[in-house]
């Protein structure tokens, strides 16, 4: 399944990334739920970057979302360092939009590569396995879709379970995301090179996140299943958006 703009002229398109980057910059620049220093999502940003890229479609999605989170933590200023772990949120809304378009082959090669990375660096091996299990859930929820969809094109847009494509979407992408940032933390030495964090500091880190972050994504995700119909039946309304099979 995907879709395309017609009939869109291009300053309405630019428009359209611009307010998109706009409630992206309002999201981001919010003080989020108090977490651990140096923790995912300090602001709120994962509440609107899959929506963002399942509209605005992957590409121009991640360019929405770059914007927003730049901007967004200038304003908020959290450190130098975190606008290179901010990354991970235009990263999501592209995997978002790129799943909601049926592009799962993409999104398939993208988790097993940074998953692969991340067990094969030693660091990795001391921390607890079951620290990132919300992201293993979010693999093995791929690897499903993957496999319907290789089978039969059952990812119909015009079918009642569009909430339910909204809702994977939005995990898929959202923990896409918080692959990245871990890619970044650990595989890359970021949390010696940056931080200088031990390994006692990262198992803590490791327990605490494994709470958190499936709160934020439970969060986003039953804000996007509900508001994202509306918001997307309306879009395809003005923008003129088709599905094609």
């Amino acid at each position: 399944m995907r879709y395309e703009w017609r009939k869109m002229k291009s300053s309405q398109f630019v428009s359209l990334v611009a307010v998109f980057a706009s409630v992206n910059i309002i999201f981001d620049s919010l003080m989020g739920l108090p977490t651990l220093p140096n923790d995912v999502w300090s602001g709120w940003v994962f509440m609107v970057a899959p929506l963002t890229g399942m509209v605005l479609g992957p590409y121009a999605g991640f360019l929405s979302t770059l914007i927003g989170v730049m901007i967004g933590h200038s304003i908020y200023f959290r450190d130098v360092y975190e606008f290179l772990f901010t990354f991970g949120a235009p990263i999501g809304a592209m995997v978002s939009g790129l799943l909601f378009r049926g592009k799962w082959k993409i999104v398939l090669i993208y988790y097993t590569a940074l998953l692969g990375i991340y067990f094969i660096t030693p660091i990795a091996w001391q921390l607890p396995i079951w620290g990132m299990w919300d992201v293993y859930l979010a693999y093995v929820i791929l690897l499903v879709v993957a496999v319907i969809m290789a089978r039969k094109s059952l990812w119909d847009s015009k079918s009642k379970g569009l909430p339910h494509i909204i809702a994977i979407c939005t995990i898929i992408g959202l923990e896409a995301d918080v692959l990245f940032r871990i890619f970044v933390f650990v595989p890359c030495q970021t949390y010696k090179l940056f931080y200088d964090l031990d390994v006692n500091t990262l198992i803590l880190k490791w327990a605490v996140g494994a709470f958190e972050t499936p709160i934020k994504v439970a969060m986003s995700t039953l804000v996007t299943a509900i508001v994202g119909l509306p918001v997307i039946k309306s879009f395809r309304k003005v923008a003129s958006l088709n599905w094609l099979q």
